[in-house]
């Protein structure tokens, strides 16, 4: 017999196909065997029908184009055997979906199939139906499915009922028909029947509200069914694992979460069974595992019982000691869910949850990693940060990375005070420095640089730590930094804790930490540029070493590098012939204050703030934590204002944020010549207020002249500063042109009665502002406001600084605040003047943000609003 005639048997053409060597001989027998079969349809051959349809499912499933068959299906379906139809339905199956419009053909066999006599050739058209069910087909045949859910024979009952699934998935609509049948399902005694009613119904509830509500009728039954599987006794039919049918104990547990989810009544009635399942069951097996995981998930979705959802938190920390993995997977993913509801239980598990960190497995040392991560807080963050930290060290180098992040986040977050962050940071710099990103270490200079009383300490551990982890790039910038900054520090033992000995270092010493930084990082441009700023500071720190630190910058002055090339010459320049300004160009950087920092890092956030009832922001003695917007945002109330940019070269620039660049300036009496400041000011217009014993006022309108968070910035942006004469008269018109008209002397709003009442502009549960009104005669563009603050708390508030910002169609002027200090329970208060002058009056009404800052028990608060509920009169 010819090998590729229509009258070859699959198995000789499987046999063909399986001897091919190459992919060119499989195609070649294939294609001589496609046209043999092509050939046998255009003959029509009957004979051979179905053996030609089940070669074409198998070349199907190699992969090869089978569609010319497509046809033949349908006439085999309506043949009228049933070994025809079992082919012809198989291949229907296979070869055609439910996009394909030759479907269509087949639904009137399907109608005549499903209404067969014969219940094998019913089962067939059920099976195939709920295969490749579309939405037409759904419709036209749900009847005759609908009928079958109460056909005599179990197997038939059960093909229905998976059909039916198909088509309420299809046509939503029609799931109103399915439910009092589908409800009828739940009292069969056959399992496999039950368990595809129940599956019917759990699919029902979830497309139907309606047949929710009806079905949680049946609640006690389904609890009696339950109950009746988890007392019922060995039965091998359905045995597995020594637990009668699982599947069927998972089905209803499932339905029982669906039903019970939303409803009290619902969930009180399966309590008692869910109590009895979880202690039951046997754990040791995983078909009983697989069980318990259900149940501790239907558990956690049903309405709220305290001491179940306890239990079932217990037989997830069960699961996290089970040597599989997989079941220790799902328990943290479990537990991952569970922490929202209960997270105290949580808790008690902890150690475990902490073990699996350790865990050889990638995937559980993440998903555990996560897990602990939610679980820190401000009562067990130290004992978990240690954890973490020693386990850092032996990590694979894989995990450290994400480890690694996470400690540093938690670190950041719950930071109770800054020694400890600092000495956190510290050790993990050290283990794992390589790994820390660039923010991080931002973060930590920022926190030493405000934290004055711990700079000693700070600098001398960074010392010791150098010495044995010169290799971690992030320690040896932060390292670099620091000595650069408080070197002196270093060999004069200043600051000196309790908790610390003594060490002995000289001024030689330190210049070789830094020596040995550019040596070590020699490829690393950003630690090099940091060095060579260190060695030029250490040079006017230690005037002994100057003549070797100008040895080691002058050896750049021939690097490829053009930006390090340029510092070692103009470093050397300044350590050659600019000794008198050396000194005054190389002070300590200003204090950066945290809360500023931390703003500018956590980028703009959408929405404006709320002027009443939100809480205050509490910044603890650590790390800043604000959720509000950045200070800029504050000020951004016009939507065409640019963002500041953070990538400027300069070092001290980006550290602190603000444009440092300087303007030429004047020396004398009575000459306010503008600076950095100048470039803030224009975008925000907000006017300058002069002081008459003060330098130039910050930039931010700030209450408080020398607790800005950059008023130490005046002496770089405006060398020159006001004199006491320049309060005199003569002087006084030649200040007000350059100001905008703004006078040196404070604003003192007249008394225009009950004109415009008093505004609580601002409430919180800590602080109340108020605003009185008041107008200049003959100048209705301005608005003189006095702003009165009382504190509401038992605190008294230090620090207190008060902030506003104008869109630009106004010009915001503010005066000196009567005081820093605000009393406790509003035993007095603070005023401070403003002057807004509208430069679209009638057109536009005032609206202003504001944001306050204080400190109480060293805690720094911050709290921002936005009025827009000013009078309509004063614009008008």
């Amino acid at each position: 017999m010819n090998p590729f005639s229509s009258g070859t048997r699959l198995r000789d053409m499987i046999r063909a196909i399986r001897a091919c060597k190459t992919a060119a001989e499989e195609r070649a027998v294939v294609r001589k065997e496609c046209a043999a079969i092509r050939t046998s349809m255009n003959e029509n051959d009957q004979d051979y029908r179905h053996r030609n349809l089940a070669k074409l499912m198998f070349i199907h499933m190699l992969g090869y184009p089978t569609h010319f068959g497509q046809m033949e299906c349908l006439k085999l379906i309506a043949s009228a055997g049933f070994p025809e139809k079992r082919i012809g339905y198989l291949g229907l199956m296979l070869l055609l979906d439910e996009r394909q419009e030759v479907l269509m053909l087949v639904t009137n066999s399907l109608k005549q199939d499903l209404n067969h006599s014969n219940q094998y050739i019913v089962g067939l058209a059920l099976c195939a139906l709920g295969n490749i069910c579309s939405a037409e087909m759904a419709r036209d045949l749900a009847p005759e499915v609908e009928r079958l859910l109460q056909f005599r024979d179990p197997n038939v009952r059960k093909k229905a009922a998976l059909c039916t699934i198909r088509i309420i998935k299809k046509v939503p609509d029609l799931s109103e028909n399915f439910i009092n049948p589908a409800a009828a399902l739940l009292k069969e005694k056959h399992h496999g029947v039950l368990i595809t009613g129940i599956q019917l119904c759990t699919d029902l509830c979830k497309v139907s509200p309606e047949a929710l509500e009806f079905l949680r009728k049946h609640t006690d039954g389904l609890v009696k069914t339950l109950k009746d599987a988890v007392n019922s006794p060995y039965t091998p039919e359905y045995d597995i694992s020594g637990i009668a049918d699982p599947f069927l104990h998972i089905r209803l547990l499932k339905l029982l979460r669906v039903l019970g989810q939303g409803d009290a009544d619902a969930s009180d009635v399966m309590n008692d069974i869910l109590a009895q399942v979880a202690t039951k069951t046997e754990s040791n097996k995983n078909a009983g595992n697989a069980i318990l995981y259900e149940c501790v998930e239907t558990i956690m979705s049903i309405e709220d019982n305290g001491g179940l959802r306890v239990l079932a938190i217990n037989i997830l920390g069960r699961f996290l000691s089970n040597r599989d993995n997989n079941i220790r997977y799902v328990a943290l993913n479990m537990l991952m869910k569970a922490i929202t509801v209960d997270a105290q239980a949580v808790q008690r598990h902890r150690a475990t949850i902490l073990e699996c960190v350790k865990d050889s497995d990638a995937s559980i040392q993440k998903r555990a990693l996560e897990l602990v991560y939610v679980l820190v807080n401000e009562t067990n963050v130290k004992p978990l940060t240690k954890e973490l930290i020693d386990y850092l060290e032996v990590s694979d180098q894989e995990f450290k990375g994400e480890l690694t992040a996470k400690i540093c986040s938690i670190i950041e977050k719950f930071s109770p005070e800054k020694n400890w962050y600092i000495d956190q940071m510290l050790k993990v710099l050290n283990k794992a420095g390589n790994f820390v990103k660039d923010e991080v270490w931002h973060a930590l200079i920022a926190v030493i640089s405000s934290a004055s009383d711990l700079h000693g300490y700070t600098v001398r551990a960074l010392y010791k730590a150098f010495q044995t982890s010169s290799e971690q790039e992030s320690l040896v910038r932060v390292a670099v930094w620091c000595i650069g900054e408080y070197g002196d520090m270093l060999v004069n033992n200043v600051g000196m804790l309790d908790i610390e000995d003594p060490i002995t270092v000289t001024e030689s010493d330190t210049v070789d930490v830094v020596k040995i930084a550019i040596k070590h990082h020699a490829l690393d441009l950003t630690t090099k540029a940091m060095a060579l700023i260190a060695l030029l500071k250490l040079s006017s720190r230690f005037p002994s070493c100057s003549e070797r630190i100008k040895d080691i910058i002058v050896q750049h002055k021939g690097s490829f590098v053009l930006e390090l090339q340029q510092r070692s010459l103009e470093f050397n320049s300044i350590i050659e012939k600019h000794q008198n300004i050396r000194s005054a160009l190389v002070e300590r950087m200003p204090i950066l204050d945290d809360a500023t920092f931390s703003t500018r890092r956590a980028g703009s956030l959408p929405g404006a703030a709320s002027t009443s009832g939100g809480a205050s922001l509490n910044i603890p003695n650590g790390v800043a934590k604000p959720s509000a917007a950045p200070l800029v945002d504050l000020l951004d109330l016009s939507d065409d204002l640019p963002a500041p940019s953070s990538s400027g070269g300069d070092f001290l620039q980006d550290l602190l944020g603000v444009d440092l660049s300087p303007a030429p300036t004047q020396s004398g009496i009575g000459q306010i010549q503008k600076a950095g400041t100048d470039v803030l000011l224009d975008l925000l217009s907000i006017g300058t207020p002069v002081q008459s014993s003060s330098p130039i006022t910050d930039i931010l309108s700030s209450s408080q002249n020398d607790k800005s968070p950059i008023a130490t910035l005046d002496a770089l942006s405006s060398p020159s500063s006001l004199s006491a004469q320049a309060t005199s008269s003569a002087r006084a018109a030649p200040m007000m042109d350059l100001l905008d008209g703004f006078g040196p002397s404070p604003l003192k709003p007249e008394d225009n009665g009950s004109v415009y009442p008093p505004l609580v502009a601002f409430q919180s549960s800590s602080l109340r502002i108020t605003f009185n009104f008041s107008k200049q005669p003959g100048n209705p563009q301005t608005t003189l406001i006095q702003a009165t603050f009382t504190n509401l708390t038992p605190n008294v508030f230090t620090d207190f600084i008060f902030q506003a910002a104008v869109p630009k169609f106004l010009q915001l002027h503010l005066d000196p605040a009567s005081s820093n200090i605000l009393p406790a329970s509003g035993n007095g208060s603070i005023t401070q003047n403003l002057r807004v002058t509208n430069s679209q009056h009638g057109k536009k009404s005032l609206v202003m943000r504001t944001r306050m800052s204080y400190k109480f028990d060293n805690k720094v608060t911050l709290e921002e609003g936005q009025i827009n509920n000013f009078p309509q009169d004063l614009g008008s």
